[in-house]
């Protein structure tokens, strides 16, 4: 696959299109075992709460690939992202109830780098809250 954004259509600021993902706790319990990571903060409301957490709180690293899809989808191949970094500032909260959380990701173009790059800056945010910080990608395009 390659790219199907071509570096010459974009301009600085070009805003991808946002999308909201859902997350509940029957998605934290299908990525940890896609993952592996079986912490019961993920899962166990009592030891979330025991340990000062709000909540059941989801992976960071599935926060962080939700985010992901929006210059993945955008891009149409995911091997064109050829770097990809976020901080963690907080926690994204998931009730035990029929609505879950959301986190819903935007993101824009910030830079028009060397050899057909271009950075990508995002934003996700969940009950009104960032979640991600400094979420940037660098993303090889045509």
């Amino acid at each position: 696959m390659t790219a199907k954004i071509a570096y010459d259509d974009i301009e600085v600021g070009t805003e991808l299109p946002a999308q909201t993902f859902p997350v509940t706790r029957a998605t934290l319990v299908q990525y940890a075992g896609a993952s592996g990571d079986f912490n019961p903060i993920h899962w166990n409301e009592k030891f979330a709460v025991g340990v000062g957490l709000p909540d059941v709180i989801a992976h960071g690293m599935f926060t962080m690939a939700e985010a992901a899809r929006v210059v993945t989808d955008w891009v149409g191949d995911p091997g064109a992202v050829v770097e990809y970094g976020v901080r963690f500032t907080k926690p994204v909260v998931v009730p035990n109830d029929d609505k879950g959380a959301t986190i819903e990701i935007g993101a824009k173009v910030a830079a028009k780098l060397d050899d057909n790059t271009v950075r990508v800056d995002l934003t996700a945010m969940s009950a009104g809250q960032k979640v991600l910080g400094r979420a940037q990608a660098v993303v090889r395009l045509a």
